[in-house]
């Protein structure tokens, strides 16, 4: 009898299904999106009971398509979209309102009233995060105080909030489970990543319930059993939860001190492993990467707005493009001698800079700047934020970094990448798969389940090296011609 891992991906997008074999080879995936509710307001919701039944039908057209018994599944995985957050009928099991998701700010307002309290600085110092409504809990707050008939519910401990990990352990469970992991915990902004337990005081001036709040358990814990809604003819565990960029980090295998990586998506993710003990920053956020094999490690991260998104906008918006995949040549035939410089501040700019007024910027520009430069300026963008981020993340760490492990759809494009290698000065290393995210979440719960080997699953993966070939005073210039270019729209 075979025992097949597998690994639950929700995302913003949609909701994927990964089975793995024995030896932690990805053998066959399958996704659905779900509906994306955006308002005139931007507000932005996801529907959590379209994401549920997502989640059972992704696993069943997985075992159809890979063609094997489904009882021969052995234990599952989660990773998640990690700031998104909702609140439900603990007795019921019915969302009382839909997800808000990471990217809406409706929370603005109840932030903005913290920090003119003068709170914000001890929110930080307990959680490592900066006060935002980009966490999940502003957004929470926000559904607490404009939903009615609910705060009744919460004074008798009948209401359930989290994130959608816990959501679909709840769910998936049949009720019987209420948890989350220590990664999505942190990204909430009502975990102390000291005490290593959620804030009372944090929690008090956010106006949420810590009876409502799911219990923390370790990342490769258990979360209980679930036969997917009576699909297979016994119970799994569930045995590997994790935030989606933690997976990545995860999965990329940087689990020592001074390991680092960063995702390439819509924006980026860049994370940090610091080991055993926090770091606090102004530059970039301080949360748990996990808690694996009963020992926490933290992370440092920088999020930046636009990174993938970029090239989207030269396709979509500029039309100067038909597809992604012709951005890797025009760059390489571009003028070498041209300065033009792209600032995409399209929504502000993220770490290290921390700018919401910002806006963006093509600088430096001659008569020979045509399409191709333009283009080689929007990938190039890409890598100098990155490198921002880095930087920081070396000097408020003070460890040095020699190496960048990468993942997502950019990464394919071979100028970026020797582009990032050089402009960086480290190596960037490619791997094989893109699912990381998920791998790492069915790695953990595979390794809990005594499946794989750690050691062995986690130096599985093939790899594309870049190195760093561009002279020293080359490198100098054109960075400083970015910092340059930054300097020119920021508003602090």
């Amino acid at each position: 009898m075979s025992r097949y891992v597998l690994g639950i991906d929700q995302s913003t997008q949609g909701t994927k299904a990964l089975l793995f074999d024995e030896e932690g080879t990805l053998i066959c995936r399958t996704d659905l999106p779900h509906k994306q509710y955006i308002n005139e307001k931007g507000w932005v919701e996801h529907d959590p009971e379209e994401i549920y039944a997502n989640t059972l039908a992704v696993v069943k057209n997985l075992v159809e398509k890979a063609g094997i018994n489904k009882n021969d599944l052995a234990v599952l995985g989660i990773s998640n979209q990690r700031e998104t957050a909702m609140v439900w009928n603990r007795t019921t099991g019915k969302p009382v309102y839909n997800a808000v998701v990471w990217q809406c700010a409706r929370g603005a307002q109840i932030c903005e009233e913290i920090e003119k309290a003068g709170d914000a600085d001890m929110i930080r110092s307990h959680t490592g995060l900066q006060l935002s409504p980009y966490f999940s809990a502003a957004k929470i707050a926000w559904v607490l105080k404009n939903v009615g008939g609910i705060q009744e519910l919460a004074d008798k401990g009948e209401l359930c909030c989290g994130t959608i990990d816990s959501w679909l352990v709840y769910k998936l469970t049949g009720g019987k489970e209420f948890r989350t992991d220590y990664s999505n915990a942190s990204r909430t902004q009502m975990f102390n990543i000291s005490e290593l337990k959620w804030d009372k005081q944090v929690c008090g001036l956010f106006g949420i319930p810590m009876s409502a709040l799911p219990e923390v358990t370790d990342s490769d814990g258990d979360y209980g059993i679930t036969d997917f809604d009576g699909y297979l003819d016994h119970e799994i565990p569930i045995r590997g939860v994790l935030g989606d960029s933690h997976g990545a980090l995860f999965g990329q295998g940087c689990v020592e001190t001074g390991m680092i990586k960063s995702t390439y998506g819509t924006g980026s993710s860049i994370m940090m492993n610091i080991g055993d003990k926090p770091v606090f920053s102004n530059r970039v956020v301080t949360s748990l990467a996990w808690k694996l094999g009963g020992e926490v490690n933290y992370v440092l991260e920088g999020n930046i707005n636009y990174t993938g998104a970029v090239i989207t906008w030269l396709k979509d918006d500029l039309e100067l493009i038909s597809s992604p995949g012709e951005t890797e040549q025009l760059a390489k035939e571009s003028n070498p001698a041209d300065k033009s410089y792209l600032v995409p501040a399209f929504t502000g700019l993220g770490a290290p800079y921390w700018d919401s007024e910002a806006t963006g910027i093509l600088t430096g520009m001659t008569r020979t700047t045509k399409r191709k430069e333009i283009v080689r300026a929007a990938l190039d963008c890409i890598a100098y934020q990155i490198t921002d981020v880095i930087k920081a993340m070396s000097t408020e760490s003070d460890i040095d970094i020699s190496e960048l492990r990468v993942d997502g759809g950019p990464t394919k494009n071979k100028y970026l990448m020797q582009f990032q290698s050089d402009i960086a000065h480290v190596t960037v290393q490619v791997p094989s798969s893109e699912e990381l995210s998920g791998i790492g979440a069915a790695y953990a719960a595979g390794i809990a389940a005594g499946i794989y080997n750690k050691k062995e699953v986690l130096n599985k993966m093939t790899r594309i090296r870049f190195t760093p070939q561009m002279q020293p005073e080359e490198r100098a210039q054109k960075y400083a011609g970015w910092k340059n270019a930054v300097e020119q729209v920021l508003h602090k």
